[in-house]
């Protein structure tokens, strides 16, 4: 089992950058392919980026390419999300996820993630 717990999340301003961070518990974390995905106020969660075990492949929703950079460290069981060129549509609950997998194979829905974090709020001013 995984437990996640974000944190990195804070005000930021347009234009600027933070990054988040979602550190990891349980001995196999490197079998767990991992996910950042965000909620705001009012709309759904949507998936932001995701990164495979083995970290050899990475996927953005558009919304977000270009901008974000996923990334992890397994031998410190920690996935960071570095954002740059932040917009205030950024402003959201930002969740990291974990689904197992020792496959390159990238997941982007919801229901495909089994464990997840509690969110940390990220909130861009103009």
């Amino acid at each position: 089992q995984v437990q996640l717990v974000e944190s990195g999340g804070g005000l930021g301003q347009a234009g600027g950058s933070l990054r988040l961070s979602c550190a990891a518990s349980g001995r196999t974390f490197h079998r767990y392919g991992m996910g950042w995905f965000r909620q705001a106020p009012g709309k759904e969660r949507e998936f932001v980026a995701a990164i495979s075990w083995s970290a050899s492949s990475t996927y953005y929703a558009d919304s977000v390419k270009g901008r974000f950079t996923i990334s992890r460290d397994n031998a410190k069981k920690m996935m960071y999300l570095q954002m740059n060129s932040l917009k205030p549509e950024d402003t959201a609950v930002y969740y990291c996820a974990a689904y197992q997998s020792d496959t390159y194979l990238i997941r982007t829905q919801e229901y495909e993630y089994e464990y997840w974090g509690q969110g940390t709020q990220v909130t861009v001013s103009s």
